[in-house]
């Protein structure tokens, strides 16, 4: 699977721009504030419908728009047509996605369909913020490769909400108390699928963490040993009965306090948290391991390679890392790769020994042409 073409209108600080790609390496080569990540962020729209950098969709439209259009040309190794994905989104009204000019019904019927890995300085954010980003990645890879999953997330978090503005409605009128038998009616329904959560998740981390363990031992030359557990309230435990011994508590705080929404990843290294006993090189190094085991495991579950966007990796990644990062990309581990760079040089000289087809790209406050 490559991505052949993307044109943008009005996205970030593009008025308008289309590229035509290669099926090997692309790089967009420009000063800091140029727009080269934007371009990775609309790669990002086109495979998960949702920004890389923002929650907020209409912060990605231009200044002094009130619209932005993202649409990229798919093709494949398979006797098949190219496809159009256009993601657009007009300042009051919803987003919309389509697929050869055609709506979908849902967006998730688009996800995992043309899936994308992006690789960033900010990837040890996992390690250092809290445990909702670290939730948000795995079931953003996991919603990328099961479906199942993807369904009971998305089930999950529309009763989730039900509940929680049923707690929030009897905090605000304490008189009136709430209504305790649609409370019940949801919880029945919400418990089947927070244990149908905890089961897939604990599935998930049994397959996925040797495949992180060998790819952080081949970075980081089996140094430490690194681990990844899985922290949930509902392990070994009857949801159900917890959301009614907790009922009390819930209401007090207006809030859902048990349940798959709380789950963290844990990551550990000697047995020792990855945030606080780790240096630096450590975490990049640790969450680079996370991307290629996502990578890894996408390509094998899809039997397609993923679109790799390496973000910024020349600035922020020590020589030994980035070697270890290009050496894939030479031996064709990745498939269609999309990289920036401030340097032309550099990059010239980091790519010497690649021999797969490569296009440059020098962008420039909003525009970008052929390098």
């Amino acid at each position: 699977m490559t991505l052949d073409s993307l044109q943008l209108l009005f996205f970030k600080n593009y008025d308008d721009a289309a590229l035509r790609l290669s099926p090997g390496l692309n790089c967009f080569i420009g000063d800091n504030g140029s727009g080269k990540t934007n371009l990775l962020d609309a790669i990002h729209y086109l495979s998960l419908t949702k920004s890389a950098i923002t929650t907020t969709d209409a912060l990605c439209i231009k200044q002094g728009a009130d619209f932005f259009v993202v649409k990229g040309v798919f093709s494949s190794d398979l006797p098949a047509s190219p496809e159009t994905i256009q993601v657009s989104l007009r300042q009051g009204q919803k987003k919309t996605l389509t697929h050869n000019k055609q709506p979908y019904e849902r967006m998730a019927d688009h996800i995992g369909r043309y899936p994308a890995v992006l690789i960033s300085p900010y990837d040890t954010d996992l390690i250092r913020q809290g445990s909702e980003e670290r939730r948000k990645y795995f079931d953003s890879l996991m919603a990328q490769l099961d479906h199942e999953f993807l369904e009971l997330l998305i089930s999950y978090n529309a009763l989730l909400r039900q509940r929680n503005a049923v707690l929030k409605q009897g905090g605000d009128r304490p008189a009136h108390g709430f209504d305790r038998d649609y409370l019940l009616a949801l919880d029945e329904q919400l418990a089947p699928l927070g244990q149908g959560l905890t089961a897939l998740r604990e599935a998930f981390l049994a397959e996925y963490v040797p495949i992180f363990q060998r790819h952080y031992q081949q970075l980081a030359d089996g140094r430490e040993v690194v681990l990844l557990t899985y922290k949930s309230q509902l392990l070994g435990a009857d949801f159900a009965h917890l959301l009614r011994s907790n009922e009390r508590r819930d209401f007090a705080l207006q809030r859902s306090t048990i349940g798959s929404h709380r789950d963290d990843f844990v990551f550990l290294m000697d047995d020792m948290p990855v945030k606080s006993h780790a240096s630096q090189g450590q975490q990049k190094s640790f969450a680079i391991a996370l991307k290629l085991a996502q990578f890894e495991m996408l390509a094998a579950k899809q039997a397609r390679k993923p679109l790799l966007l390496l973000d910024d990796i020349f600035d922020r990644l020590d020589d030994k890392r980035i070697a270890r990062l290009l050496e894939l990309v030479a031996d064709e581990t990745f498939g269609q790769v999309f990289l920036t760079d401030t340097n032309l040089e550099r990059t010239d000289q980091a790519l010497a020994r690649v021999n797969i087809p490569i296009l440059r790209f020098r962008v420039q406050n909003g525009t970008v042409a052929s390098a």
